[in-house]
């Protein structure tokens, strides 16, 4: 399963990077907002981070299909070709996912809170889907299963769309999903930092420590002695 961050800062890009093995970034307007610039200069700067082949999933605003289409067009000249086109698995949605898939274009169908608006996505093109796991735990719901029957209908379909799973408040749901085989999670930085943090792991790196530097000297490495 790939990880992704779910963020548009792009020091905690940074620093995720620089500990995980991450392979990409998602965004969303309410995400761009937090950052209180331009929009484009924030992406601008994330893709120049992340390098021409780094996934990017930018999402449109635009609420008829064809302005969606000319918006998407508008995201790819701007961040390049291979850049995700998030759209909103709605009526209009759906339809751009069709214009933009016989153009080609990476799609990404967002806003998912149901197996059928999943499926429906892979059915017009997308190639990625993200259902929002918390919200729909929120609306009463079980989004771990939600994210998990789509990706199975969409394999028994035949189908090379892959479930990217979003919206998380633990990793105990990272989990679950990476278990069953889903393509990819986008996440926060907070959940991703959750994902190894275990107190059992640092109280034994720190009696190992201390075992060493009895034997060796404190302050010693395998490095200097």
């Amino acid at each position: 399963m790939k990880i992704l961050i779910d963020n548009a800062d792009i020091q905690e890009i940074k620093k995720a990077y620089e500990y995980f093995p991450i392979t990409g970034v998602t965004c969303n307007p309410t995400i761009l907002k937090r950052t209180g610039r331009n929009p484009y200069d924030v992406l601008k700067e994330i893709r120049e981070f992340i390098g021409a082949d780094g996934d990017l999933h930018v999402q449109v605003v635009s609420a008829k299909a064809e302005d969606m289409v000319v918006e998407a067009h508008k995201i790819q000249e701007v961040l390049g070709k291979n850049t995700y086109i998030k759209i909103p698995v709605v009526r209009e949605g759906l339809k751009a996912m069709k214009l933009l898939h016989a153009e080609g274009a990476n799609i990404t169908g967002t806003a998912i809170y149901n197996q059928m608006q999943g499926y429906l996505a892979g059915m017009a093109g997308a190639a990625y889907v993200a259902p929002y796991v918390n919200r729909i735990d929120n609306l009463g719901y079980n989004g771990v299963q939600v994210a998990k029957d789509i990706h199975d209908m969409l394999k028994h379909a035949g189908l090379k769309t892959e479930v990217i799973a979003a919206s998380f408040k633990n990793s105990q749901q990272v989990l679950e999903l990476a278990k069953y085989g889903l393509g990819a999670s986008t996440i926060a930085p907070d959940v991703i930092e959750g994902l190894i943090k275990v107190d059992a792991a640092v109280l034994a790196v720190d009696a190992f420590t201390r075992d060493f530097e009895e034997l060796c000297g404190e302050g010693n490495t395998m490095l200097n002695i």
